[in-house]
């Protein structure tokens, strides 16, 4: 059986709810996920990282599977390959956009003279996107946690959120401004606590 024959048959397998399939899929494609993932993120992010996307990788490959959503079984191996790199895509976006949340609720270093940002920044950068995450998960209204999580990390579709929580765009409007000030008032409190008057770094 030639390899196309073989993904074709996994595929078929796996569709059916054959177990064994879904573990000759891992074991199939695990080392090359993990190459392809450790190389689009370009050293920047710990093994863990690499790990937990791996893993996303094959849940959501499996789901799609099991559901008969890849429409060209025997291109497997590029399905594998695309959705992967697509979630390092995403993985960087979300980071991206927890960083803009923190920088507008404080003002951003300087940079260093080149241009570039120094160590210093970095690891502000880093900490400021940690804090990001534990101040969302304290918000104590929930509808605030779900929408400031959607429209700024995840990056829903404005209307589509709308739509899941039975709101208008108007509605969405006040309701995301509030939720941004509450977030604001926590977060700068949560700085505060780092960073004690007279503590923070120069």
């Amino acid at each position: 059986m030639d390899d196309w024959a073989a993904a074709a048959d996994l595929v078929r397998r796996i569709e059916q709810g054959n177990a064994d399939a879904e573990a000759e899929l891992v074991s199939r494609y695990q080392r090359g996920i993990a190459l392809i993932i450790t190389h689009a993120c370009n050293d920047r992010a710990d093994r863990s990282i690499v790990d937990d996307l791996c893993q996303e990788t094959f849940r959501i490959a499996i789901e799609r599977l099991r559901r008969g959503d890849v429409r060209e079984p025997a291109r497997l191996s590029g399905f594998m390959c695309s959705l992967a790199r697509n979630l390092v895509t995403e993985h960087y976006r979300r980071v991206a956009r927890r960083e803009r949340i923190a920088s507008s609720t404080e003002s951003n270093a300087e940079p260093a003279a080149d241009g570039r940002p120094s160590p210093q920044d970095d690891i502000e950068q880093r900490e400021s996107a940690a804090l990001v995450q534990q101040v969302l998960s304290e918000l104590s209204t929930a509808r605030d946690r779900l929408i400031l999580f959607r429209y700024y990390v995840a990056e829903d579709d404005r209307d589509a959120i709308c739509a899941d929580l039975g709101i208008s765009r108007v509605h969405f409007n006040r309701v995301l401004f509030r939720a941004r000030e509450r977030f604001r008032d926590l977060y700068q409190r949560a700085t505060s606590r780092l960073h004690p008057a007279g503590t923070r770094r120069q």
